[in-house]
Order: C-alpha cells, then structure tokens, then sequence
C-alpha cells in the first residue's frame, strides 16, 4: 500500500528529521504499527510547528507542545502546559529521552450546571 504525498509542495528547506517521517509512512513496518495502533483508535502524526514569519515547516521543538484552543492551534512551551495539565488534554505523544511525552493537547474547559453536581468537559470553543 502506497500513501499518497499530497500538498507537499518543496521538500528542500524540510528538517531530516520531517523528510524521514514523510518517507517512513511508506515502509511496510510503520504501516504494520499502524494497522495494531488502529486497534486502539490511534494514528500516526508528524509532530512539527510553523516559521512565524512564512509559515514554513519546522520540526517541533523538543521543549513545545502543540496546543489547540478555541479551535486555534499555537505552540507552547511544555513547562507550562504540564503545569496545568487539568486544563489540557493530551492528544499526540511521542518518545522523548526514554518516556511518552505528550507533543499535542486541546485545551478544555469545564462547565458546573446550576443545581447539577455533574461536570460537563469539552473542548475549548
């Protein structure tokens, strides 16, 4: 099985690191961890941010964590998300220095119905 590379568009300014993992998603290992992830409703990312200035591809820097909030994706620095972990739901992970490191998060919120002890959580609209 073949995946398609679409919108890839230049690859020439990409990292090793991201060139690899476009390339791995090709090799019949990674799709057979694939297929056993799917057993558990998980898929496979490229953990990565974006140049400020031109939007260019970046590879995630290890001290950040990609963050969606009201439907907005910002990167931040992970110190500060693990503080406050109640607030943010992992979402991506992947191994760093020998343990599962969260790399992505949505931000959540609870709301406290009126007379109702149950907590609703969702996703930060």
């Amino acid at each position: 099985m073949t995946t398609p590379l679409v919108g890839q568009g230049s690859r020439s300014d990409w990292t090793a690191a991201m060139l690899s993992a476009q390339d791995a998603i090709q090799l019949p290992e990674v799709q057979a961890m694939l297929r056993r992830l799917a057993d558990f409703h998980l898929g496979v990312f490229m953990p990565h941010s974006h140049d400020e200035r031109t939007g260019d591809f970046r590879s995630l820097p290890d001290d950040a964590i990609q963050v969606e909030s009201g439907l907005t994706v910002s990167f931040r620095p992970a110190d500060v998300i693990s503080q406050q972990a109640p607030r943010f739901l992992p979402v991506g992970w992947m191994w760093r220095a020998g343990a599962v490191a969260p790399v992505a998060a949505c931000e959540m919120v609870s709301d406290e119905n009126p007379g109702d002890a149950a907590r609703v959580v969702k996703h930060k609209m």
